[in-house]
Protein backbone atom coordinates (compact mmCIF):
# COMPACT_ATOMS: atom_id res chain seq x y z
CA UNK A 1 0.00 0.00 0.00
CA UNK A 2 1.34 3.42 -1.00
CA UNK A 3 0.62 6.43 1.21
CA UNK A 4 1.31 9.84 -0.29
CA UNK A 5 2.29 12.45 2.31
CA UNK A 6 1.40 16.11 1.85
CA UNK A 7 4.29 18.58 1.81
CA UNK A 8 3.47 20.17 5.17
CA UNK A 9 3.56 16.80 6.90
CA UNK A 10 7.01 16.07 5.48
CA UNK A 11 8.32 19.50 6.47
CA UNK A 12 6.90 19.12 9.95
CA UNK A 13 8.28 15.63 10.45
CA UNK A 14 11.78 16.43 9.29
CA UNK A 15 12.19 19.83 10.95
CA UNK A 16 14.35 20.34 14.04
CA UNK A 17 11.40 21.78 15.97
CA UNK A 18 10.99 19.73 19.18
CA UNK A 19 7.21 19.60 18.68
CA UNK A 20 7.70 17.20 15.79
CA UNK A 21 7.95 14.49 18.46
CA UNK A 22 4.15 14.66 18.44
CA UNK A 23 4.02 13.23 14.93
CA UNK A 24 6.21 10.29 15.83
CA UNK A 25 3.18 8.15 16.69
CA UNK A 26 1.77 8.75 13.21
CA UNK A 27 4.94 7.50 11.52
CA UNK A 28 5.11 4.60 13.94
CA UNK A 29 1.65 3.47 12.79
CA UNK A 30 2.54 3.91 9.12
CA UNK A 31 5.51 1.61 9.68
CA UNK A 32 3.49 -0.90 11.73
CA UNK A 33 0.97 -1.20 8.90
CA UNK A 34 3.75 -1.52 6.33
CA UNK A 35 2.67 1.42 4.18
CA UNK A 36 5.22 2.76 1.72
CA UNK A 37 5.77 6.44 2.57
CA UNK A 38 5.65 8.36 -0.71
CA UNK A 39 6.44 11.93 -1.68
CA UNK A 40 5.52 13.79 -4.86
CA UNK A 41 7.67 15.96 -7.09
CA UNK A 42 5.75 19.03 -5.89
CA UNK A 43 7.09 18.33 -2.40
CA UNK A 44 10.62 18.03 -3.70
CA UNK A 45 10.21 21.31 -5.56
CA UNK A 46 9.01 23.04 -2.39
CA UNK A 47 12.03 21.81 -0.46
CA UNK A 48 14.36 23.07 -3.19
CA UNK A 49 12.86 26.54 -2.69
CA UNK A 50 14.04 26.76 0.93
CA UNK A 51 16.38 29.75 0.97
CA UNK A 52 18.65 28.68 3.81
CA UNK A 53 21.21 26.48 2.03
CA UNK A 54 22.11 24.47 5.12
CA UNK A 55 18.46 23.71 5.91
CA UNK A 56 17.73 22.94 2.25
CA UNK A 57 20.58 20.43 2.05
CA UNK A 58 19.51 18.80 5.31
CA UNK A 59 15.98 18.34 4.02
CA UNK A 60 17.24 17.05 0.68
CA UNK A 61 19.15 14.31 2.48
CA UNK A 62 16.19 13.39 4.69
CA UNK A 63 13.71 13.02 1.84
CA UNK A 64 15.86 10.26 0.37
CA UNK A 65 14.32 8.01 3.04
CA UNK A 66 10.94 8.36 1.31
CA UNK A 67 9.78 6.75 -1.91
CA UNK A 68 9.78 9.53 -4.50
CA UNK A 69 7.10 8.95 -7.14
CA UNK A 70 9.10 8.65 -10.39
CA UNK A 71 6.27 9.93 -12.61
CA UNK A 72 3.39 12.39 -12.42
CA UNK A 73 -0.06 11.17 -13.43
CA UNK A 74 -1.76 13.20 -16.20
CA UNK A 75 -4.64 15.19 -14.74
CA UNK A 76 -7.84 13.16 -15.12
CA UNK A 77 -10.80 14.92 -16.78
CA UNK A 78 -12.87 14.55 -13.58
CA UNK A 79 -10.08 16.13 -11.58
CA UNK A 80 -9.78 18.95 -14.11
CA UNK A 81 -13.42 19.86 -13.51
CA UNK A 82 -12.84 19.99 -9.75
CA UNK A 83 -9.71 22.07 -10.31
CA UNK A 84 -11.63 24.59 -12.43
CA UNK A 85 -14.21 24.88 -9.66
CA UNK A 86 -11.91 25.29 -6.65
CA UNK A 87 -8.35 26.16 -7.64
CA UNK A 88 -7.51 29.86 -7.50
CA UNK A 89 -3.80 29.79 -6.64
CA UNK A 90 -0.68 27.89 -7.67
CA UNK A 91 -0.72 26.07 -4.33
CA UNK A 92 -4.29 24.93 -4.99
CA UNK A 93 -3.14 23.43 -8.30
CA UNK A 94 -0.27 21.66 -6.57
CA UNK A 95 -2.70 20.18 -4.03
CA UNK A 96 -4.93 18.95 -6.84
CA UNK A 97 -1.90 17.28 -8.42
CA UNK A 98 -1.46 15.26 -5.21
CA UNK A 99 -5.15 14.36 -5.15
CA UNK A 100 -4.96 13.25 -8.78
CA UNK A 101 -2.44 10.55 -7.83
CA UNK A 102 -5.12 8.99 -5.60
CA UNK A 103 -7.93 9.40 -8.15
CA UNK A 104 -5.86 7.72 -10.87
CA UNK A 105 -5.00 4.93 -8.40
CA UNK A 106 -1.25 5.43 -8.58
CA UNK A 107 -1.22 5.68 -4.79
CA UNK A 108 -3.67 4.16 -2.32
CA UNK A 109 -4.01 6.93 0.28
CA UNK A 110 -3.23 10.60 0.79
CA UNK A 111 -2.46 12.11 4.19
CA UNK A 112 -3.11 15.85 4.48
CA UNK A 113 -4.47 18.46 6.89
CA UNK A 114 -5.58 20.75 4.04
CA UNK A 115 -9.35 21.33 4.25
CA UNK A 116 -9.67 22.22 0.57
CA UNK A 117 -8.09 18.94 -0.51
CA UNK A 118 -10.62 17.05 1.63
CA UNK A 119 -13.48 19.04 0.09
CA UNK A 120 -12.26 18.20 -3.42
CA UNK A 121 -11.79 14.55 -2.46
CA UNK A 122 -15.39 14.35 -1.26
CA UNK A 123 -16.70 15.70 -4.56
CA UNK A 124 -14.56 13.19 -6.43
CA UNK A 125 -15.90 10.34 -4.28
CA UNK A 126 -12.50 9.40 -2.87
CA UNK A 127 -12.83 10.93 0.60
CA UNK A 128 -12.44 7.42 2.05
CA UNK A 129 -8.88 7.44 0.69
CA UNK A 130 -7.87 10.91 1.91
CA UNK A 131 -7.11 11.21 5.62
CA UNK A 132 -6.21 13.80 8.19
CA UNK A 133 -3.63 12.71 10.76
CA UNK A 134 -6.35 12.19 13.36
CA UNK A 135 -8.69 10.27 11.07
CA UNK A 136 -5.87 7.99 9.93
CA UNK A 137 -4.83 7.25 13.51
CA UNK A 138 -8.47 6.67 14.41
CA UNK A 139 -8.84 4.17 11.59
CA UNK A 140 -5.52 2.50 12.45
CA UNK A 141 -6.38 1.99 16.12
CA UNK A 142 -9.91 0.76 15.34
CA UNK A 143 -8.83 -1.68 12.63
CA UNK A 144 -5.76 -2.95 14.49
CA UNK A 145 -6.50 -3.07 18.23
CA UNK A 146 -3.91 -5.80 18.68
CA UNK A 147 -1.18 -3.32 17.68
CA UNK A 148 -2.09 -0.69 20.28
CA UNK A 149 0.77 -0.48 22.75
CA UNK A 150 -0.76 1.86 25.31
CA UNK A 151 -3.92 2.31 27.36
CA UNK A 152 -5.77 5.57 27.85
CA UNK A 153 -7.40 6.28 31.19
CA UNK A 154 -10.41 8.50 31.69
CA UNK A 155 -10.22 12.29 31.84
CA UNK A 156 -9.95 13.67 35.36
CA UNK A 157 -9.52 16.99 37.13
CA UNK A 158 -6.24 17.54 38.95
CA UNK A 159 -4.50 20.35 40.80
CA UNK A 160 -1.66 21.98 38.86
CA UNK A 161 0.51 21.32 41.90
CA UNK A 162 0.07 17.55 41.47
CA UNK A 163 0.94 17.54 37.75
CA UNK A 164 4.50 16.73 36.67
CA UNK A 165 5.71 19.72 34.66
CA UNK A 166 8.79 17.70 33.63
CA UNK A 167 6.60 15.37 31.56
CA UNK A 168 7.76 15.66 27.93
CA UNK A 169 4.17 16.55 27.02
CA UNK A 170 4.85 20.13 28.14
CA UNK A 171 8.00 20.60 26.04
CA UNK A 172 6.27 22.32 23.12
CA UNK A 173 4.38 24.62 25.48
CA UNK A 174 7.63 25.66 27.14
CA UNK A 175 9.08 26.35 23.67
CA UNK A 176 6.08 28.41 22.56
CA UNK A 177 5.59 30.33 25.80
CA UNK A 178 8.71 31.56 27.65
CA UNK A 179 7.70 31.89 31.27
CA UNK A 180 5.34 28.90 31.03
CA UNK A 181 7.00 27.19 34.00
CA UNK A 182 6.54 30.25 36.24
CA UNK A 183 2.91 30.58 35.13
CA UNK A 184 2.35 26.87 35.83
CA UNK A 185 3.82 27.16 39.34
CA UNK A 186 1.55 30.10 40.21
CA UNK A 187 -1.47 27.96 39.28
CA UNK A 188 -0.60 25.24 41.82
CA UNK A 189 -3.90 25.61 43.71
CA UNK A 190 -6.04 25.67 40.56
CA UNK A 191 -7.51 22.76 38.62
CA UNK A 192 -6.91 21.45 35.11
CA UNK A 193 -8.25 18.50 33.13
CA UNK A 194 -5.76 15.79 32.21
CA UNK A 195 -5.74 12.38 30.57
CA UNK A 196 -2.99 9.81 31.15
CA UNK A 197 -1.54 6.87 29.28
CA UNK A 198 1.02 4.68 31.01
CA UNK A 199 1.43 7.45 33.64
CA UNK A 200 2.28 9.96 30.89
CA UNK A 201 0.10 12.96 30.07
CA UNK A 202 -1.47 12.84 26.61
CA UNK A 203 -4.07 15.61 26.99
CA UNK A 204 -4.32 18.78 29.06
CA UNK A 205 -6.96 21.50 29.37
CA UNK A 206 -7.07 24.63 31.50
CA UNK A 207 -10.12 26.92 31.48
CA UNK A 208 -10.50 30.42 32.92
CA UNK A 209 -13.76 32.25 33.58
CA UNK A 210 -13.51 35.97 32.77
CA UNK A 211 -15.96 38.71 33.75
CA UNK A 212 -17.18 41.69 31.76
CA UNK A 213 -14.45 43.97 33.17
CA UNK A 214 -11.53 41.77 32.12
CA UNK A 215 -8.88 43.93 30.34
CA UNK A 216 -8.14 43.02 26.72
CA UNK A 217 -5.79 45.79 25.63
CA UNK A 218 -3.50 43.27 23.89
CA UNK A 219 -6.28 41.94 21.60
CA UNK A 220 -7.08 43.79 18.37
CA UNK A 221 -9.82 44.61 17.68
CA UNK A 222 -10.53 44.81 21.39
CA UNK A 223 -13.26 42.66 22.90
CA UNK A 224 -16.58 44.28 23.85
CA UNK A 225 -17.79 43.67 27.39
CA UNK A 226 -19.02 40.09 27.76
CA UNK A 227 -18.79 37.17 30.14
CA UNK A 228 -16.26 34.78 28.62
CA UNK A 229 -14.65 31.39 29.03
CA UNK A 230 -11.01 31.39 28.00
CA UNK A 231 -9.39 28.19 26.79
CA UNK A 232 -6.13 28.95 28.54
CA UNK A 233 -4.16 25.85 27.58
CA UNK A 234 -5.47 23.07 25.34
CA UNK A 235 -3.26 20.34 23.94
CA UNK A 236 -4.03 16.78 22.89
CA UNK A 237 -1.39 14.39 21.65
CA UNK A 238 -1.95 12.38 18.51
CA UNK A 239 -3.68 9.22 19.67
CA UNK A 240 -6.53 8.07 17.40
CA UNK A 241 -9.07 8.09 20.24
CA UNK A 242 -10.91 11.40 19.56
CA UNK A 243 -9.75 12.95 22.82
CA UNK A 244 -9.92 16.37 21.19
CA UNK A 245 -13.70 16.07 20.93
CA UNK A 246 -13.90 14.67 24.45
CA UNK A 247 -12.15 17.77 25.79
CA UNK A 248 -14.22 20.05 23.57
CA UNK A 249 -17.34 18.59 25.23
CA UNK A 250 -15.83 19.55 28.60
CA UNK A 251 -15.28 23.10 27.35
CA UNK A 252 -18.92 23.41 26.26
CA UNK A 253 -20.19 21.86 29.50
CA UNK A 254 -18.25 24.50 31.47
CA UNK A 255 -19.51 27.28 29.22
CA UNK A 256 -23.07 26.13 29.90
CA UNK A 257 -22.49 25.85 33.63
CA UNK A 258 -21.26 29.45 33.83
CA UNK A 259 -23.71 30.78 31.18
CA UNK A 260 -20.99 32.66 29.30
CA UNK A 261 -21.61 34.77 26.21
CA UNK A 262 -18.47 33.75 24.38
CA UNK A 263 -15.60 31.25 24.35
CA UNK A 264 -12.19 32.22 23.02
CA UNK A 265 -8.69 30.87 22.55
CA UNK A 266 -5.39 32.36 21.34
CA UNK A 267 -3.18 30.23 19.10
CA UNK A 268 0.23 30.69 17.51
CA UNK A 269 -0.52 29.94 13.82
CA UNK A 270 2.30 27.51 13.17
CA UNK A 271 2.75 23.78 12.79
CA UNK A 272 0.55 20.80 12.07
CA UNK A 273 -0.61 20.50 15.69
CA UNK A 274 -2.00 24.05 15.66
CA UNK A 275 -3.68 23.46 12.30
CA UNK A 276 -5.35 20.32 13.67
CA UNK A 277 -6.66 22.27 16.67
CA UNK A 278 -7.94 25.13 14.50
CA UNK A 279 -9.74 22.70 12.18
CA UNK A 280 -11.45 21.04 15.16
CA UNK A 281 -12.53 24.37 16.65
CA UNK A 282 -13.85 25.65 13.32
CA UNK A 283 -15.98 22.52 12.95
CA UNK A 284 -17.80 23.58 16.11
CA UNK A 285 -18.39 27.21 15.23
CA UNK A 286 -15.17 28.99 16.23
CA UNK A 287 -14.14 31.82 13.91
CA UNK A 288 -10.99 33.87 13.48
CA UNK A 289 -11.58 37.18 15.29
CA UNK A 290 -8.30 39.09 15.41
CA UNK A 291 -4.79 39.15 16.82
CA UNK A 292 -3.20 39.16 20.26
CA UNK A 293 0.14 40.88 20.81
CA UNK A 294 2.39 39.36 23.45
CA UNK A 295 6.04 39.16 24.40
CA UNK A 296 6.12 35.77 22.67
CA UNK A 297 4.87 37.11 19.33
CA UNK A 298 1.54 37.49 17.57
CA UNK A 299 -1.23 34.97 18.16
CA UNK A 300 -4.50 34.40 16.29
CA UNK A 301 -7.66 34.86 18.36
CA UNK A 302 -10.56 32.49 17.72
CA UNK A 303 -13.99 33.01 19.26
CA UNK A 304 -17.24 31.06 19.47
CA UNK A 305 -20.42 33.04 20.02
CA UNK A 306 -22.06 31.17 22.90
CA UNK A 307 -25.19 33.29 23.11
CA UNK A 308 -28.39 31.25 22.99
CA UNK A 309 -28.89 30.31 19.35
CA UNK A 310 -29.59 27.08 17.49
CA UNK A 311 -29.28 26.50 13.76
CA UNK A 312 -31.38 23.58 12.54
CA UNK A 313 -29.41 23.32 9.30
CA UNK A 314 -25.97 23.35 10.94
CA UNK A 315 -26.33 22.11 14.54
CA UNK A 316 -22.60 21.55 15.02
CA UNK A 317 -21.82 25.28 14.66
CA UNK A 318 -24.29 26.19 17.45
CA UNK A 319 -23.68 23.08 19.56
CA UNK A 320 -24.86 22.33 22.26
CA UNK A 321 -28.03 24.41 21.82
CA UNK A 322 -31.23 22.66 20.73
CA UNK A 323 -34.04 24.17 18.66
CA UNK A 324 -37.41 23.49 20.31
CA UNK A 325 -39.06 23.63 16.88
CA UNK A 326 -37.30 20.49 15.67
CA UNK A 327 -39.02 17.10 15.51
CA UNK A 328 -38.48 14.95 18.58
CA UNK A 329 -38.02 11.18 18.86
CA UNK A 330 -37.53 8.48 21.46
CA UNK A 331 -35.11 5.76 20.35
CA UNK A 332 -34.02 2.59 22.19
CA UNK A 333 -30.48 1.52 22.97
CA UNK A 334 -29.55 -1.80 24.58
CA UNK A 335 -27.78 -1.74 28.00
CA UNK A 336 -24.67 -3.48 26.66
CA UNK A 337 -24.04 -0.58 24.26
CA UNK A 338 -25.44 2.36 26.19
CA UNK A 339 -22.60 3.49 28.46
CA UNK A 340 -19.87 2.62 25.99
CA UNK A 341 -21.47 5.10 23.60
CA UNK A 342 -22.45 7.62 26.30
CA UNK A 343 -19.81 7.55 29.07
CA UNK A 344 -21.21 10.69 30.71
CA UNK A 345 -24.61 8.96 31.03
CA UNK A 346 -23.23 6.13 33.17
CA UNK A 347 -25.71 4.63 35.64
CA UNK A 348 -25.09 4.45 39.38
CA UNK A 349 -25.05 0.65 39.10
CA UNK A 350 -22.11 0.73 36.63
CA UNK A 351 -18.38 1.13 37.31
CA UNK A 352 -16.46 3.97 35.63
CA UNK A 353 -13.39 1.71 35.59
CA UNK A 354 -15.10 -0.35 32.88
CA UNK A 355 -15.25 2.64 30.55
CA UNK A 356 -11.76 4.05 30.02
CA UNK A 357 -11.37 6.51 27.13
CA UNK A 358 -9.66 3.94 24.91
CA UNK A 359 -12.41 3.74 22.29
CA UNK A 360 -12.91 6.59 19.82
CA UNK A 361 -16.72 6.27 19.88
CA UNK A 362 -16.70 6.97 23.63
CA UNK A 363 -14.85 10.24 23.21
CA UNK A 364 -16.41 11.67 20.09
CA UNK A 365 -19.23 14.21 20.08
CA UNK A 366 -20.27 13.05 16.61
CA UNK A 367 -21.60 9.50 16.94
CA UNK A 368 -23.47 6.90 14.89
CA UNK A 369 -26.75 5.09 15.54
CA UNK A 370 -27.82 2.16 13.36
CA UNK A 371 -31.51 1.42 12.90
CA UNK A 372 -34.11 -0.51 10.93
CA UNK A 373 -36.92 1.69 12.20
CA UNK A 374 -39.97 2.00 9.99
CA UNK A 375 -39.79 5.73 10.65
CA UNK A 376 -36.68 6.96 8.87
CA UNK A 377 -37.77 10.48 7.98
CA UNK A 378 -35.36 12.20 10.32
CA UNK A 379 -33.83 15.55 9.33
CA UNK A 380 -30.78 17.55 10.32
CA UNK A 381 -31.45 19.31 13.63
CA UNK A 382 -34.04 16.81 14.90
CA UNK A 383 -33.89 15.91 18.59
CA UNK A 384 -33.41 12.30 19.71
CA UNK A 385 -33.83 11.05 23.27
CA UNK A 386 -32.10 7.77 24.06
CA UNK A 387 -34.08 5.17 25.99
CA UNK A 388 -31.93 2.54 27.72
CA UNK A 389 -33.96 -0.67 27.62
CA UNK A 390 -34.44 -2.92 30.63
CA UNK A 391 -38.10 -3.35 31.54
CA UNK A 392 -40.79 -1.56 33.53
CA UNK A 393 -38.50 -0.26 36.29
CA UNK A 394 -35.01 -0.44 34.77
CA UNK A 395 -35.63 1.17 31.37
CA UNK A 396 -34.61 4.84 31.59
CA UNK A 397 -34.15 7.84 29.31
CA UNK A 398 -30.63 9.17 29.75
CA UNK A 399 -29.33 11.28 26.89
CA UNK A 400 -30.18 14.01 24.37
CA UNK A 401 -28.75 14.05 20.85
CA UNK A 402 -29.10 16.22 17.75
CA UNK A 403 -29.28 14.69 14.26
CA UNK A 404 -26.45 15.77 11.95
CA UNK A 405 -27.50 13.76 8.91
CA UNK A 406 -28.81 10.34 7.89
CA UNK A 407 -27.85 7.75 5.28
CA UNK A 408 -30.80 5.70 4.04
CA UNK A 409 -29.59 4.66 0.59
CA UNK A 410 -26.60 2.49 1.49
CA UNK A 411 -25.43 0.45 -1.46
CA UNK A 412 -23.33 -2.34 0.04
CA UNK A 413 -21.68 -3.74 3.15
CA UNK A 414 -18.40 -1.94 2.48
CA UNK A 415 -20.13 1.45 2.45
CA UNK A 416 -22.16 0.53 5.54
CA UNK A 417 -19.04 -0.43 7.51
CA UNK A 418 -17.20 2.69 6.33
CA UNK A 419 -20.07 4.92 7.52
CA UNK A 420 -20.32 3.26 10.94
CA UNK A 421 -16.99 1.87 12.01
CA UNK A 422 -15.31 4.93 13.47
CA UNK A 423 -18.16 6.25 15.62
CA UNK A 424 -20.24 3.25 16.61
CA UNK A 425 -19.77 0.64 19.33
CA UNK A 426 -19.56 -2.22 16.81
CA UNK A 427 -16.54 -3.93 15.28
CA UNK A 428 -16.31 -4.47 11.52
CA UNK A 429 -17.33 -8.13 11.97
CA UNK A 430 -20.36 -7.14 14.07
CA UNK A 431 -21.37 -4.58 11.47
CA UNK A 432 -21.17 -7.21 8.75
CA UNK A 433 -23.51 -9.42 10.78
CA UNK A 434 -25.95 -6.53 11.12
CA UNK A 435 -25.85 -5.83 7.41
CA UNK A 436 -26.63 -9.44 6.53
CA UNK A 437 -29.13 -10.07 9.33
CA UNK A 438 -32.32 -9.02 7.50
CA UNK A 439 -31.73 -8.92 3.72
CA UNK A 440 -35.18 -7.45 3.05
CA UNK A 441 -34.79 -4.66 5.61
CA UNK A 442 -31.42 -3.01 5.24
CA UNK A 443 -30.27 -0.74 8.12
CA UNK A 444 -29.84 2.99 7.83
CA UNK A 445 -27.37 5.19 9.65
CA UNK A 446 -27.97 8.31 11.74
CA UNK A 447 -25.05 10.61 12.49
CA UNK A 448 -25.84 12.61 15.61
CA UNK A 449 -24.24 14.94 18.15
CA UNK A 450 -24.01 13.66 21.72
CA UNK A 451 -25.40 16.71 23.47
CA UNK A 452 -26.62 16.30 27.05
CA UNK A 453 -26.90 13.70 29.81
CA UNK A 454 -30.03 14.03 31.96
CA UNK A 455 -29.27 14.80 35.64
CA UNK A 456 -32.31 12.75 36.65
CA UNK A 457 -33.42 9.61 34.79
CA UNK A 458 -37.08 8.73 34.16
CA UNK A 459 -37.93 5.03 33.97
CA UNK A 460 -40.63 3.40 31.86
CA UNK A 461 -43.05 3.37 34.79
CA UNK A 462 -42.78 7.15 35.16
CA UNK A 463 -42.94 7.74 31.39
CA UNK A 464 -46.27 5.89 31.35
CA UNK A 465 -47.53 7.88 34.36
CA UNK A 466 -46.66 11.12 32.55
CA UNK A 467 -48.50 9.98 29.42
CA UNK A 468 -45.33 10.11 27.28
CA UNK A 469 -45.57 6.38 26.52
CA UNK A 470 -49.10 4.89 26.52
CA UNK A 471 -48.23 1.48 28.00
CA UNK A 472 -45.53 -1.17 28.34
CA UNK A 473 -46.25 -2.56 24.89
CA UNK A 474 -45.65 0.89 23.38
CA UNK A 475 -42.03 1.22 24.55
CA UNK A 476 -39.95 2.52 21.61
CA UNK A 477 -38.65 -0.04 19.12
CA UNK A 478 -37.43 2.46 16.54
CA UNK A 479 -37.57 6.21 16.15
CA UNK A 480 -40.87 7.01 17.89
CA UNK A 481 -42.07 10.63 17.51
CA UNK A 482 -43.22 12.45 20.63
CA UNK A 483 -45.17 15.69 21.01
CA UNK A 484 -43.82 19.06 22.08
CA UNK A 485 -45.83 18.68 25.29
CA UNK A 486 -44.20 15.32 26.06
CA UNK A 487 -40.76 16.79 25.34
CA UNK A 488 -41.36 19.65 27.77
CA UNK A 489 -42.45 17.15 30.43
CA UNK A 490 -39.19 15.27 29.92
CA UNK A 491 -37.12 18.45 30.20
CA UNK A 492 -38.86 19.39 33.46
CA UNK A 493 -38.90 15.91 34.98
CA UNK A 494 -35.23 15.19 34.23
CA UNK A 495 -33.99 18.50 35.68
CA UNK A 496 -32.44 19.44 32.35
CA UNK A 497 -30.65 22.78 32.10
CA UNK A 498 -33.30 24.62 30.05
CA UNK A 499 -30.69 27.16 29.01
CA UNK A 500 -29.79 24.82 26.11
CA UNK A 501 -33.37 24.77 24.77
CA UNK A 502 -34.00 27.60 22.32
CA UNK A 503 -37.64 28.62 21.73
Amino acid sequence: MKMLLDTNIILHRESKDPINQEIGRLFSWIDKLDYKKCIHQVTVDEILKIQNEKVRKAFSIKIDSYHRLPTIAPLHDDVKKISEKYDTTKNDLKDTTLLNEVYTRRVDLLLTEDRKIHLKAKELGIDDKVFTIDSFLEKATIDNPELIDYNILSVRKEYFGNIDLNDEFFQSLKEDYPGFEDWFAKKSDEMAYICLSEDKIIAFLYLKLEGENEPYSDIKPTFPKKKRLKIGTFKVRLNGFKLGERFLKIIFDNALQYAVDEIYVTIFPKGIEKLRLINLLEDFGFELYGKKQSTNGEEDVYIKDFSRNAQLESPKTTYPYIDINANKYLVPIYPEYHTSLFPDSILNTESPEDYFDNESHRNSISKVYISRSVNRNLKTGDIIIFYRTGGYYKSVITTLGIVENIHTEIQNAEQFISLCRKRSVFSADELMVQWKEKPNSKPFVVNFLYTYSFPHRINLKRLIELGIIPDVQSAPRGFEPISDQSFRKIITETGTNEYIIID
